[in-house]
């Protein structure tokens, strides 16, 4: 395809080519579930700021819960956008800050229910930018959101972790607690620069934290199929990740600010919205790779 990748077709008895340059699958919607749990957990991480990790973090939250997953999101970001993003107020409530620092506060007593339905939320504030400095002196430090979430695995299907904007203690924490990763990778150059580190930071926790933590995919968003730029860097993504880069990818709107100002996912603002309808996608996508139950 070159770099004119985008969503084609040759017939009506070929699969579609996708932006990846690969076959566009339509996957089938999940089956529901005979129960909830064990969940898996997964951390959305980039060390750049900027790549969409938190509108995946919602969204895809959002999405796994409308096919009928209980799904618990975690704020793990000081910026507390994912909290917001879901309209929780997070001033007079605990956070996933009292939760690291306080080992025998209960989970439940941390978890709030948000607007969609089988979706909860650990939110975050400013506060947890103070944690790093206060775990820093703890034995297992590096496992200390583990243990936490441990408490609260078998009441959810999917655990999803919007990690912050660091290689640091918080987000070495959301790797060791995770059996997979997702790196949402914004079509822009500058954006693959890091992507080696992040990958490296990954393969040092499971030599040393975390055996089991898989790539669960990399996650191409805010893409603009008019502009070469965001054909070529989605091709050099797929270049370099192959088969790790997901099918689906998230285009570039504006429904998203416009969905976080209104506290709700996009999949509740503009349910018919090709960005809805992606992000929709990507959960039956992550379903038929198993990722996700």
């Amino acid at each position: 395809m070159g770099s004119k990748r985008g969503a084609t077709k040759a017939s009506d008895n070929e699969t579609p080519i996708g932006p990846t340059g690969r076959p566009y699958h339509g996957f089938p919607t999940p089956p529901k579930l005979d129960g909830h749990g064990p969940a898996r957990i997964i951390a959305l991480c980039n060390q750049k700021g900027g790549v969409g990790k938190t509108t995946t973090t919602i969204n895809l939250a959002a999405a796994l819960a409308g096919y009928g997953r209980k799904v618990l999101a975690v704020d793990f970001d000081p910026q507390g956008a994912l909290s917001a993003g879901l309209g929780i107020q997070t001033h007079e409530i605990p956070t996933i800050y009292d939760l690291l620092l306080d080992s025998k506060r209960d989970p439940y007593d941390v978890i709030v229910k948000s607007r969609v339905e089988n979706l909860d939320v650990i939110p975050g504030n400013i506060d947890l930018s103070a944690a790093e400095v206060h775990l820093v002196n703890e034995v297992a430090r590096e496992q200390t959101l583990a243990r936490a979430l441990r408490k609260v695995t078998a009441d959810y299907d999917v655990i999803l972790i919007d990690c912050q904007p660091s290689l640091g203690l918080l987000t070495v924490n959301a790797l060791t607690a995770s059996h997979g990763v997702i790196i949402p990778l914004e079509c822009e150059f500058f954006a693959l620069r890091g992507v080696a580190m992040l990958i490296e930071t990954i393969d040092k926790v499971r030599d040393r934290l975390n055996p089991t933590i898989t790539l669960d995919g990399v996650l191409a968003t805010m893409y603009d199929a008019r502009t070469l730029h965001s054909r070529e860097v989605l091709e050099r993504v797929v270049d370099a990740f192959g088969d790790d880069v997901l099918e689906t990818v998230i285009g570039r709107t504006v429904k998203f600010p416009d969905a976080s100002v209104s506290g709700m996912p996009i999949t509740e603002f503009a349910p018919e919205h090709a960005a809805a309808q992606a992000y929709l996608r990507l959960a039956r996508e992550l379903v038929a790779r198993g990722a996700v139950a």
